[in-house]
């Protein structure tokens, strides 16, 4: 079935572009987000085989002569990413329509088109076994990365961030290419469960220094690691509904997606879990004090999102099935309160035309229910209860505690996220409820699909956390077991 679904999405984001010429602006959003929407559903319909802790696999014949299978798999972590895509990408579309309606009709149809692509790349990168396969979907996400930053081609600022993220990108993923066919000479095989099952036989090879190498500059590439975290900041220059996707709930945790999937490899390699925290922990504390200098509006939430991204780098180094409780929850929490958070970060400039945060204040009266979504995705974000970002940062610190490692990732996380708490106060109370007279007047209102995104997000954080028995058993648990190996309560 799901070669069917991967079908699905392409023809349709391929049809989305035409279509959405033939439509009324103001609804094009909304039909789009059917495509997206579907998928969620037909991808919810995985969730009791999962939960009763089989996994779907899916095998179609593509190079037989070279022992190429275009094999895809479901199991709790790809079902977690998975629904994210197609959830988050589902209120993307809808608040793009919104958001980009004053662009041209030819624009649109590029943006609607190139964004549902993507779409279709990240399902396939994170739902694929073949790591042929899975690279082929992990570069064509830089490809379209780089079409979606550099959107508006008239901005040389544009160009250059457009450039940088493709250069940075491409560059850790022919270096991961090198490690996936040292990994295939080595196994002969291509299967990623084979390799994550034989990673001893990985560890003890003449080529394992090399494998490791060319994952770690991959992974680190991708996800913004430090020393290569500058391209994501840059990267703001995308269309607002791009930033939101790309660059705080998908593509940029592809990168924690594959490392955690070699957990086991990283465990088997001496010495590779101290590169792993320690690259972790630089990336969070640089990037937490560059959160606190920014002014820019979406900058400071760019600098905030590779912090985070430094934690799940830093949870997956470190050892114990907490850590991987931590990591899991984590990713769904930071994805709905940042993907929120960006949402408000566009309606904000879109209505005002400004983008750093000094020039504005006291938004609230003219962006109420906006400035509801940001205090509640705020409050998530600073890890305040009853909020879901409450119980990821608990887990996190607890991860730390029961972990072997010295008190410096202990004490990283308490500064970095003492920092969280000021970037999360910072962003909603600046614009919306301080300096009363520097906004006296607003282009644009409110309205339905720029509401819907923000709204549904923030209000999940909360929401979940009150009743979490559906998606720590169906999603969240199967996800922590499939990282693992092993069941975790």
């Amino acid at each position: 079935m799901t070669p069917w679904l991967l079908a699905f999405s392409f023809l349709g984001s391929c049809a989305a572009g035409p279509l959405s010429r033939l439509i009324d602006r103001r609804a094009s959003g909304w039909i789009l987000a059917l495509l997206p929407a579907g998928l969620f559903i037909a991808i919810l319909s995985f969730t009791p085989s999962i939960e009763a802790g089989h996994a779907i696999l899916d095998r179609v014949a593509w190079a037989p002569s070279l022992g190429v299978d275009f094999s895809l798999r479901v199991d709790g972590f790809s079902l977690l990413f998975a629904l994210l895509i197609t959830g988050i990408g589902t209120l993307v579309i809808i608040y793009a329509g919104a958001y980009l309606s004053e662009e041209s009709r030819t624009a649109r149809a590029r943006f609607f088109t190139q964004l549902l692509l993507f779409m279709t790349a990240m399902l396939g990168a994170v739902l694929s076994d073949n790591l042929l396969v899975f690279y082929f979907f992990w570069e064509s996400t830089s490809v379209l990365s780089f079409l979606l930053i550099g959107f508006h081609a008239e901005s040389p600022h544009a160009r250059r961030a457009a450039l940088m993220s493709l250069r940075v990108t491409a560059g850790g993923g022919l270096a991961l290419l090198g490690a996936i066919i040292l990994i295939g000479v080595t196994l002969d095989s291509y299967s990623m469960v084979e390799a994550i099952a034989r990673a001893g036989e990985l560890a003890e090879s003449r080529w394992s220094g090399l494998i490791v190498a060319g994952l770690f500059l991959g992974v680190f590439t991708k996800s913004a690691q430090f020393p290569f975290h500058f391209w994501l900041p840059n990267a703001m220059q995308a269309p607002t509904p791009a930033s939101a996707y790309l660059h705080s709930a998908t593509m940029v945790k592809l990168g924690v997606y594959l490392l955690a999937r070699f957990g086991p490899l990283v465990d088997a390699v001496p010495g590779a879990r101290d590169i792993v925290v320690g690259v972790g922990v630089a990336t969070m504390l640089i990037a937490a004090f560059k959160a606190l200098r920014a002014e820019n509006f979406k900058s400071v939430l760019a600098y905030s999102t590779v912090a985070s991204l430094g934690i799940l780098v830093m949870l997956i180094g470190l050892d114990g099935p907490t850590a991987t409780v931590a990591m899991t929850g984590f990713i769904l929490a930071h994805a709905l309160y940042k993907a929120a958070l960006f949402f408000v970060a566009g309606t904000v400039q879109h209505a005002t035309g400004l983008s750093k945060l000094r020039m504005m204040g006291g938004l609230g009266r003219y962006l109420p229910i906006t400035a509801l979504a940001a205090a509640l995705a705020s409050l998530s974000m600073a890890g305040l209860p009853p909020f879901l970002g409450f119980i990821s940062k608990e887990f996190l610190f607890q991860a730390q505690l029961e972990s072997t490692w010295d008190e410096i990732p202990l004490a990283a996380a308490v500064i970095v996220n003492s920092v969280i708490v000021a970037v999360a106060g910072i962003v909603t109370l600046r614009p919306f409820f301080f300096g009363h007279r520097k906004v006296k007047e607003v282009r644009h209102r409110e309205t339905a699909g720029l509401l819907l995104g923000p709204l549904v997000l923030s209000l999940l954080g909360l929401i979940i956390r009150l009743d979490p028995d559906w998606i720590d058993r169906a999603v969240l648990g199967p996800a922590v077991s499939a990282v693992y190996g092993a069941p975790v309560e």
